[in-house]
C-alpha cells in the first residue's frame, strides 16, 4: 500500500467507544519499551505519529490509526511493565481480552518480540492466548539493528523455539533504523486486506441476490 493519510482517529479506554466502521483492523501488541511505536511510525511513514510515553505502561488506551481510510492499525497497552499495579493490569487484561474476542473486524494480531532477548513468560502467555483465541500471530522480531548479521538466525531459533512454533514463516525480523522488514510486513497486509475486500464484495453480492 502506499501510505499518504494516515491519522490517529480513536483513543479510547471504553468498548462502547470503539470505532462504528468495517474497515480492517490489524492489532500490535508487545511488551512495554517492544519498539511498538517505532514499527507503527515506520509502516505509515511518519516520524512522530505513533504515541510514545516516557513512562513505560502507563498507557491505558486502544489507540486506532486509521490509514488510507482502509484500515485500522491498533495499538494495544503494553504488557510486562512491572511498575503497573495489579489492578491496572488486570483491567488492562480485561478491556484488551473483551477487544480480542469480540472485535469482527480484526483479522490479525501482530506480536513484537525483541529478537535480542527469549521471549519471556508474559511473550509466550500472549502468544499462547493469541492463538488460543483464533488468530495465527505474526511475530516481529525488533531491534535487529543490534546484531550482527551473522546472529540473526540464531536468534530467530530461540524466538521460534521458545513460542514453540512449527516454522519461521511467521516471524520477520524488522529494524526501525535501516527499515529492514518493511516491505515484507505490508506485502502481508496488503494480502490480508486484499482478501477481506474480497469477502466483503461476496458478502454483497449475496445479499443482492437474496433481494433481487
Amino acid at each position: 500500500m502506499n501510505v499518504n493519510n494516515v491519522y490517529l482517529d480513536v483513543v479510547t479506554g471504553r468498548k462502547d467507544q470503539l470505532p462504528d466502521t468495517d474497515f480492517l483492523e490489524i492489532a500490535f501488541a508487545g511488551k512495554s519499551n517492544v519498539g511498538k511505536s517505532s514499527l507503527l511510525n515506520t509502516l505509515i511513514n511518519r516520524k512522530s505519529l505513533a504515541r510514545t510515553s516516557s513512562k513505560p505502561g502507563k498507557t491505558q488506551t486502544i489507540n486506532f490509526y486509521n490509514v488510507e481510510e482502509q484500515l485500522y492499525f491498533v495499538d494495544l497497552p503494553g504488557y510486562g511493565y512491572a511498575k503497573v499495579s495489579k489492578a491496572d493490569r488486570e483491567r488492562w487484561g480485561r478491556f484488551i481480552e473483551d477487544y480480542l474476542t469480540t472485535r469482527q473486524q480484526l483479522r490479525l494480531v501482530v506480536l513484537l518480540i525483541d529478537i535480542r532477548h527469549e521471549p519471556g513468560k508474559n511473550d509466550v502467555l500472549m502468544y499462547d492466548w493469541i492463538k488460543y483465541q483464533g488468530f495465527e500471530p505474526l511475530i516481529i522480531a525488533t531491534k535487529m539493528d543490534k546484531l550482527k548479521r551473522s546472529q540473526i538466525k540464531k536468534h530467530l531459533n530461540v524466538i521460534q523455539k521458545a513460542l514453540k512454533m512449527p516454522n519461521q514463516k511467521n516471524i520477520i525480523p524488522f529494524s526501525a533504523v535501516s527499515k529492514q522488514g518493511k516491505d515484507e510486513i505490508w506485502e502481508r497486509f496488503d494480502t490480508l486486506l486484499q482478501e477481506y475486500a474480497d469477502q466483503h464484495a461476496a458478502m454483497e453480492d449475496e445479499v443482492k441476490e437474496i433481494e433481487e
